[in-house]
């Protein structure tokens, strides 16, 4: 297995990168956490990888931490959720959220990454219970509380993507108030800088 890649950043797709390791363009697929943590075009980058072998194909995916991957790999674990899908969850979902939904039994919030219904959030969440838990996280990624969470669906409701409403909660102060409507005026803020 390929576990870690280090190379050079050749090109920037979709959601892919081109990364040359010894002589070789590997295209890796990566969730928007990388873009992140990515240089320019000629600059060293680091991942850990994940690779699926299948009969006609062997795709690498690329993470910025141990946690996303295991996350993803955990996610693999869930019959029916594939590779793709499973970027998909930790694309849309911070590790936190996810956590706070399988403890919560709340496979809404889940079901809200594309490509995911209700039944397979349902599924997510059966067979994530009691692998997935919050203490297992890093201390920065312990699990939402339930004012996050209503702030969460106050800010989707109003149309912002799950991506959005998760970063403008990163943005709300620690020592503020558990005040539904004062913490999605905190957030809303966000979107004002």
């Amino acid at each position: 297995m390929i576990a870690s890649i280090s190379g050079t950043l050749l090109a920037i797709g979709e959601n892919t990168i081109t990364v040359q390791v010894g002589g070789v363009g590997l295209l890796i697929y990566v969730p928007s956490s990388v873009f992140n943590k990515l240089g320019r075009i000629g600059q060293p980058v680091e991942l850990v990888t994940h690779l699926v072998v299948r009969e006609d194909s062997l795709t690498l995916y690329g993470f910025a931490s141990e946690e996303e991957k295991a996350i993803f790999e955990m996610l693999l674990g869930v019959s029916g959720v594939g590779p793709r899908l499973a970027l998909a969850i930790v694309n849309t979902l911070a590790p936190n959220v996810l956590a706070n939904a399988v403890q919560k039994d709340d496979p809404d919030i889940i079901a809200r990454v594309p490509g995911i219904g209700k039944k397979t959030a349902q599924k997510i969440v059966l067979e994530l219970k009691g692998k997935l838990v919050a203490q297992d996280l890093p201390a920065g990624l312990a699990a939402v509380s339930h004012a996050d969470t209503e702030v969460i669906e106050a800010l989707t409701a109003m149309g912002f993507s799950l991506v959005e409403a998760q970063a403008a909660l990163q943005s709300i102060p620690r020592d503020a108030p558990d005040d539904l409507e004062e913490r999605v005026r905190l957030a809303l803020a966000y979107f004002a800088e």
